[in-house]
C-alpha cells in the first residue's frame, strides 16, 4: 500500500513568519523522515502585508482555494502595523480563512517547560498544562469588517453567538478533554463566559450544560471571564480545557502565554468540521524579522499539532507518532539544556534552536529503532 501524502498549503506570511516557518518545516521533515509511513507535500503561497503591499490584495483568490482544497494549512505569521486597510485595521486574510472554512475551534495550549521562566512563583507552576479554547467565528469577532461608525461620536460592534457553532465547540471541548484524559490529563472542561451580565453569554452557557449531560464522562466547572483572568495568575494549574467566547479567548490566551515565558512558547491550531490551520500564536515582531532571534518554538509546536490533527482524522498513525516525537524533542531540547531560545535571554537564535531539535529528533527516533533520515 502507497504512503498518505497530505497536501498542506504554507502561508509564511510576515516578518519573523519567515523565519519560524522555514524551522517548523525543516523539523516537520526530520520527524516525518523518521518515522516514515506518510509524506507531506507543502505549496509555499503569499498573503499578508508584504503581498498587500506589493500586489494591493492581501491573497489572491487562486491562493485562498488553494488553502481551501488543502489537506491542512500551516501559516507562519500576518500583519505589519505600518501596512493598513484603507480603514485603519491591520491585513488579517486569516481572519476571512476562518470564517469562510468554518474553524470555530481555536485550541492554544498552555504548558510549562522545564528551565523556561515562570512568571509565577509557586512551585506548582511547573504543572501548567492546560488549553484555552477559543470560539473563533462569532462572539465579538463576528463584526470584523461589519462595525460600523455612526459619526464623530459613536461607533457600533455586534457580538453574536449561535446554538450550531457553540454545539460544536462544546462538542469538541469533550473530545479534546477526553484525548488529554488518555495522556494524563485531568478530563475537566470549564465554560468561561460573562453570563451573569450578557443575554448572550447566559445562551452560551446554557449550551454548554445541555453538551455537558451529554458528556458526563468528564467534569466540568463554570466561571466567569474576569474571575478566570484571576485565576490564570492565582493557580493555572488547577485548570484543563477552558472553553470561551472569540474576544475573551483572545485576551485570556496572551495571559495564559506569558505566564509560560512568552508568545513564542504559544502554539495555535484553528479547527473546523472539514479544514484545520495551524500557526504560532504570536505576531510578526516584523523589528527582528531575519536576525535569526525568533523563537520558532511556537511554530514548530504547531507543525506538531498539525500532524496530530492530520493524523487523527483520517487514521494515520504515524502522523500521530511524528507529532509525539517533535513535541518529546522539544520536551528533552529544554530539560537538557540543549535549547535556550535568546527571548528568554538564552544564547541560541533561530537557526541553533532548529539545529538542535533536527538533532534531538534523529537521536530519539534512532533510539526507537527508526532508520537515521
Amino acid at each position: 500500500m502507497s504512503e498518505r501524502r497530505f497536501k498542506i498549503a504554507v502561508f509564511p506570511g510576515d516578518g519573523i513568519g519567515q523565519d519560524v516557518t522555514e524551522a517548523a518545516l525543516a523539523v516537520l521533515g526530520e520527524a516525518v523522515a523518521g518515522v516514515g509511513g506518510f509524506a507531506l507535500n507543502c505549496e509555499r503561497l503569499q498573503a499578508g502585508a508584504a503581498h498587500y503591499k506589493a500586489t494591493g490584495e492581501d491573497i489572491s483568490q487562486d491562493a485562498f482555494e488553494a488553502a481551501r482544497q488543502a489537506d491542512a494549512i500551516l501559516l507562519g505569521a500576518i500583519g505589519d502595523p505600518a501596512i493598513r486597510y484603507p480603514d485603519g485595521t491591520e491585513i488579517s486574510p486569516h481572519l476571512r480563512m476562518r470564517d469562510a472554512f468554518g474553524l470555530f475551534a481555536g485550541v492554544r495550549p498552555v504548558k510549562a517547560y522545564p528551565n523556561t521562566p515562570l512568571y509565577l512563583a509557586d512551585p506548582r507552576a511547573q504543572e501548567i498544562d492546560l488549553v484555552i479554547l477559543r470560539e473563533s467565528t462569532e462572539g465579538l469577532f463576528y463584526s470584523h469588517g461589519r462595525g460600523e461608525v455612526i459619526d464623530d461620536s459613536e461607533a457600533r460592534e455586534t457580538l453574536r453567538i449561535t446554538r450550531a457553532t457553540c454545539e460544536n465547540l462544546f462538542d469538541f471541548a469533550f473530545d479534546l478533554a477526553r484525548r488529554r484524559q488518555a495522556r494524563g490529563g485531568k478530563g475537566h472542561v470549564t465554560c468561561v463566559d460573562k453570563a451573569n451580565v450578557f443575554k448572550a453569554m447566559a445562551f452560551f452557557r446554557k449550551i454548554f450544560d445541555e453538551r455537558a449531560a451529554l458528556n458526563d464522562d468528564i467534569a466540568v466547572g463554570h466561571t466567569y471571564v474576569d474571575a478566570q483572568a484571576l485565576f490564570l495568575v492565582r493557580k493555572p494549574w488547577a485548570f484543563d480545557v477552558l472553553v470561551m467566547e472569540n474576544m475573551f479567548g483572545d485576551i485570556l490566551s496572551d495571559i495564559a502565554g506569558g505566564i509560560v515565558g512568552g508568545m513564542g512558547m504559544a502554539p495555535c491550531a484553528e479547527i473546523g468540521l472539514e479544514h484545520g490551520l495551524f500557526q504560532p500564536a504570536h505576531g510578526s515582531a516584523p523589528d527582528i524579522a531575519g536576525q535569526d532571534k525568533a523563537n520558532p518554538i511556537a511554530a514548530i509546536l504547531s507543525g506538531a499539532m498539525m500532524l496530530d490533527w492530520l493524523g487523527a482524522r483520517h487514521g494515520v498513525e504515524p502522523a500521530v507518532a511524528a507529532a509525539r516525537l517533535i513535541e518529546a524533542a522539544v520536551t528533552e531540547g529544554f530539560a537538557s539544556g540543549r535549547v535556550q531560545p535568546a527571548e528568554f535571554g538564552g544564547p541560541h537564535g533561530t537557526a541553533e534552536i532548529t539545529r538542535t531539535l533536527l538533532d534531538i529528533v534523529r537521536e530519539t527516533g534512532q533510539a526507537k529503532g527508526r532508520p537515521a533520515a
